[in-house]
């Protein structure tokens, strides 16, 4: 019998089942789900999880290849359930995190490995996240926290489009109709985007208006970050919309880098030069 606690997304295309099977989706489940239990395992709520969640504004180009990426997953775990009824998703995921980690396989956890065929579905997995970061427009080598920094500006930003009036739908044709009355405009994506989402932003700092606090804020988020950061990135961890700041970001680090308060890392990325 499903549990209480199931949580039951219905969507009609399978580039969303692979955006909520990607490791973008994950990091953020980690970070908003509750716990439960002697084992504290994590439990999924919609409110906290789902509907905060900033999906990304693919184009057409990369939902077609999310799309068939999350109906090759699909198929193939069905697939295998079907030949071997004594196999399970918890099993098959169980060897995959054994397996990413490097961890020695047991004699029935390579009978699941080759039966499961989790080999394919690591290679699935892999081939989801990157179209994942593809869609977001995000290189594929970030780290978890820059990751979840940019989910959370991300979410400020369209909580405050949802203020103005424009929302961009998951499900067109079902939300719009229903719940479109009366905004401003509409924009196709989705997202019901509620109080938490601003309390997830008042976490972030204000930029200053005043110009010569501005190199001191931008300063201080390299100094309290444990890796490069790119102009975008360091724009995003203040409070709203980073578009109209990476300018002055970009600005404010050619001036830190010219007097030696930052260190330009490559590819576009910047650390504070610590004190000696």
């Amino acid at each position: 019998m499903a549990d209480q606690k199931l949580q039951v997304m219905a969507m009609s295309d399978a580039d969303s089942l692979a955006i909520l099977t990607s490791k973008v989706h994950h990091l953020w489940t980690m970070k908003t789900c509750s716990w439960l239990g002697v084992g504290n395992d994590s439990v999924y709520v919609k409110i906290k999880t789902f509907d905060p969640f900033p999906f990304p504004d693919a184009s057409e180009a990369h939902k077609a290849t999310l799309r068939a990426l999350g109906e090759e997953l699909d198929a193939t775990r069905k697939r295998v359930l079907a030949d071997h009824p004594d196999l399970t998703l918890t099993g098959l995921y169980n060897v995959l995190e054994k397996l990413k980690s490097g961890a020695a396989l047991s004699d029935e956890e390579e009978d699941v490995k080759h039966r499961g065929l989790v080999l394919i579905l690591k290679e699935l997995h892999g081939q989801i996240d990157r179209a994942t970061f593809d869609a977001y427009g995000w290189p594929h080598t970030l780290k978890d926290e820059e990751i979840l920094a940019r989910l959370v500006a991300l979410n400020a930003e369209r909580a405050e489009e949802e203020a103005r009036g424009l929302v961009r739908w998951l499900r067109p044709d079902y939300q719009r109709p229903r719940f479109g009355k009366g905004l401003v405009s509409e924009v196709a994506v989705e997202l019901d985007l509620g109080d938490n989402v601003v309390a997830i932003d008042k976490s972030l700092p204000i930029f200053p208006k005043d110009r010569y606090e501005q190199p001191l804020a931008v300063k201080r988020v390299l100094l309290s970050a444990t890796y490069p950061m790119s102009s975008d990135a360091i724009a995003r961890a203040f409070k709203g919309p980073a578009k109209a700041r990476v300018r002055r970001v970009e600005d404010i680090l050619k001036v830190l880098v010219r007097y030696g308060d930052v260190v330009e890392q490559g590819e576009g990325k910047f650390m504070a030069r610590l004190a000696a």
